[in-house]
């Protein structure tokens, strides 16, 4: 709906202005928008409603203003090169329909196999490198040292302890053992009855038995 009040345009002017005011309001409901703009398509500049939708600018006769609103399919409107110097409008926007893109609905729970999947794909730090100390390297000798240890000696039984070994542990060398005993045993009985034959030679013979 469009209403004007009439005015005089100045003759003879090339570009005659019109003052444009009225008020901005939803098509359905008849209530105003607020923060709705108007602007000029020619300079690209305009005015933004107040809390009741009312505006005001200044055009030329021969601009198209544009009026938007967020929800709202925008609207035109040519002025047409008109001779008044004032309008007064009413413009009423329709409701703007919003497509919504595709919506995926899906479980809370993710599948198991999803899960999985990206716990694969999750990179696991590396271990931490342990670096091991170096051994320091063996004294090397200023000579050559033989390191074999040395052969023990074969054992050597001599000729006499041959023999020893024998008559210990021969049945000839236990005999023999005790014939030697025995003259020994003889020898000392004779020795002692010569002693005693000496001593009867004497009156005192204590000291000498």
């Amino acid at each position: 709906m469009l209403s004007a009040t009439s005015g005089w345009a100045q003759a003879g002017s090339p570009l005659p202005t019109v003052r444009v005011s009225g008020t901005i309001s939803a098509g359905s409901t008849k209530q105003p928008i607020p923060g709705a703009t108007v602007q000029v398509q020619r300079t690209h500049r305009g005015v933004v409603a107040d809390a009741q939708g009312d505006f005001f600018l200044t055009a030329l006769s021969s601009d198209t203003l544009l009026f938007r609103a967020i929800g709202y399919k925008p609207h035109r409107l040519v002025l047409g090169n008109t001779t008044l110097s004032q309008l007064v409008v009413q413009i009423k926007l329709v409701r703007d329909s919003i497509q919504l893109g595709e919506v995926r609905i899906t479980a809370d729970r993710p599948d198991r196999a999803i899960i999985n999947r990206a716990l694969r794909n999750i990179k696991r730090p590396s271990p931490p490198v342990v670096k091991v100390p170096k051994r320091a390297p063996k004294p090397k000798p200023l000579f050559p040292v033989d390191s074999t240890a040395p052969r023990p000696e074969a054992p050597t039984i001599s000729g006499s302890n041959v023999d020893w070994l024998y008559d210990q542990f021969s049945r000839q060398g236990k005999e023999r053992r005790k014939m030697e005993e025995i003259k020994a045993r003889e020898a000392a009985e004779k020795a002692q009855q010569k002693r005693a034959e000496y001593n009867k030679a004497f009156r005192d013979n204590r000291g000498y038995e």
